[in-house]
């Protein structure tokens, strides 16, 4: 094993191998999301295509996701000095056009790309409106990197903040960088990442550990799969750093077991540092030793709660622990420990090497840097954004209401912080995104999931949608949080049903505030965020509902009508899908819909080519 690791000759060769002249480096997104798409066939294609025809110069390689989700599967082809050309929506025929006509025939395919500007140039994904105003400082080695290759990410300067770190600086200095900088935990609470490392310091204890929390159950939140998946070592490195910083030789990464894709790559990393010498004993020759193990996550949302996650890890049940003593303290089996997400040691690198001012430049006052967001839901362009912190990420993305969701239906609102979080409607669109600014308008940041919702979405089905979930992830310690949303729950389901009344929006809101109060944990505490947030902004809706019986959106179906107007051409389309006989008529005639058997399921709705069915 190495002991001291020549960074820059490993540097300079890796540069030489994947920028040498007359070489075609030709990557493909093996992401979840690139494979989830297809990328895999097109990997296969290309790997076969490429040895076929011979291309010696031809240099394939995997990368993680980039953050144009809705383009995969990505193929893009680099040549030393000249602008690459990215492919997108590729399958198995494209890909294999490209390697006959572009790697083979050097003449680019234009169907494919992204597209021109009007000088006929070619445009790549940074030319792009969705990247205009990012800053990648997580992203920064994502989908650029071969993930698998611990020599492409020294490349781009890996590991020399570590070398840094434990040359040039002492465990103080480490520790009041990370202070200067005003990096704030990105898992959602937001508390300052120096702070919580000099709170663990100076206690004393045979062992103190290191956590990364890569246990992301938000749904519609995958930033932190995508730093596993795309650069790997950037966390690791971190870790080790944090470790020298307190005084840990030991670290853990709490990942769930639905990531698969990111367990694997964090396995191949590991091992590679750990030959290189980067992990183990005496990391480049200094009396350093630190080492990390992967532990799987079985899904538990509660297990995002730092103190659950640990007992998860103790083989304990995932329940959370009352605080103090705090983790920093008496942590994971008894001894101090530091916990923080992927996202929030994906910055600590890069704040070592470039220093905290720099890092402190970006952002607000209170909230610095960058924040990854994931955007999903009923937009077009889902996928991950990185913006400085107080940047109008929400107003960029959705500028025009009617353009960002598919299929031209209207914006209504996008729901931040996942089940913990609430909604910005359109009249807060041009709220700067940062952790106050989010409490402030009844949302929060969350860990950064960003799920748009239009017109055709009922928000009091929304907000059943979010309860429901923490119901089912709910642990069971603390009474406000097992029985209190159980209640809620129920009451959104009279409501969706018809049979809601003015006391239960009156229940909905006590329950709401004695469960924020008095439970145990976050979980417990803004699970009724949500339900709240929809309250406040859409109570119009739930008016509907209770008073009128009526669903707005036209989503719950105990509330639905449907009716066949004179516009019927007699097709006999909706009569042959119905599931229950409901529908007659003869060809050519009007039909009927007997609403006695009528289930309303919507699928005569969904048939009829003549919008000849209305739905009441």
């Amino acid at each position: 094993m190495m002991t001291m690791v020549d960074l820059n000759g490993l540097k300079a060769k890796a540069l030489e191998e994947m920028e040498s002249e007359g070489t075609l480096r030709v990557v493909v997104g093996m992401a979840t999301c690139g494979q989830s798409a297809g990328a895999r066939r097109v990997m296969e294609t290309l790997k076969k295509d490429v040895a076929e025809l011979g291309l010696d110069n031809v240099n394939v390689a995997v990368t993680g996701c980039v953050g144009m989700c809705t383009y995969e599967p990505i193929l893009e082809v680099l040549e030393p000095g000249k602008k690459k050309v990215t492919y997108i929506r590729m399958d198995p025929e494209k890909t294999a056009r490209v390697v006959k006509e572009h790697l083979q025939g050097g003449k680019p395919v234009l169907d494919y790309t992204v597209g021109h500007d009007h000088a006929g140039n070619l445009k790549n994904l940074e030319d792009l409106q969705f990247y205009a105003k990012q800053e990648r400082i997580v992203l920064r080695n994502c989908g650029t990197i071969d993930p698998e290759n611990i020599h492409e990410y020294i490349a781009r300067d890996g590991y020399a903040a570590l070398r840094k770190a434990l040359l040039e600086m002492t465990p103080e200095t480490v520790i009041d960088e990370m202070k200067k900088s005003g990096l704030r935990g990105r898992g959602g609470a937001g508390f300052p990442t120096g702070l919580k490392w000099g709170f663990a310091a100076p206690n004393k204890a045979d062992q103190k550990y290191i956590i990364c929390n890569a246990d992301e159950g938000d749904p519609g939140a995958f930033m932190d799969r995508s730093v596993l998946e795309g650069d790997p070592h950037a966390v690791l490195e971190a870790m080790a750093i944090g470790g020298y910083a307190i005084g840990a030789s030991k670290g853990y990464i709490y990942v769930r077991a639905e990531y698969p894709v990111a367990v694997e790559r964090l396995k191949i990393a590991i091992g590679q540092a750990q030959e290189m010498g980067l992990l183990g004993r005496k990391i480049f020759g200094t009396d350093f030793s630190f080492d990390i193990e992967i532990r799987l996550g079985a899904g538990a949302f509660v297990c995002g709660e730092e103190t659950a996650l640990m007992a998860s890890i103790e083989g304990e049940r995932g329940e959370p622990r009352p605080r103090p003593p705090f983790p920093a303290v008496k942590g994971l089996f008894g001894r101090p420990t530091i916990l923080n997400n992927v996202e929030t040691y994906a910055n600590v690198c890069q704040i070592i090497l470039n220093g905290p001012e720099w890092f402190a430049s970006m952002g607000t006052e209170r909230s610095k840097g960058t924040k990854v967001f994931a955007l999903g839901g009923k937009i077009n362009n889902t996928g991950l954004v990185e913006v400085p912190d107080g940047h109008q990420a929400a107003r960029d993305h959705l500028r025009n209401r009617r353009r960002a969701c598919p299929h031209g239906k209207a914006f209504k609102a996008v729901q931040t912080g996942g089940p913990s979080g609430g909604c910005i409607t359109a009249a807060d669109l041009d709220t700067p995104i940062d952790f106050d600014n989010l409490v402030a308008i009844g949302s929060m940041m969350g860990s950064g999931g960003m799920i748009v919702m239009d017109e055709d979405n009922c928000m009091v089905d929304i907000a059943r949608f979010f309860l429901d979930f923490t119901v089912d992830e709910s642990c069971g310690k603390c009474t406000p949080c097992r029985e209190g949303t159980k209640r809620m729950l129920e009451i959104l389901d009279r409501i969706v049903a018809g049979e809601g009344t003015m006391q239960d929006l009156e229940n909905l809101e006590d329950l709401a505030e004695n469960i924020r109060l008095t439970s145990l944990c976050a979980l417990g505490q803004t699970a009724p965020n949500p339900v709240m947030s929809t309250m406040k902004h859409f109570r119009d809706e739930y008016l509907a509902h209770v008073q009128d019986k009526k669903c707005p959106a036209g989503v719950c179906k105990a509330l639905l009508g449907y009716v066949i107007t004179a516009d019927c051409k007699g097709c006999t389309k909706c009569k042959r899908v119905c599931p229950v006989e409901a529908i007659t008529g003869e060809v050519k005639q009007l039909h009927v819909i007997d609403q006695a058997l009528c289930i309303r399921c919507g699928a005569c709705f969904n048939v009829c080519s003549f919008n000849a069915i209305a739905r009441n």
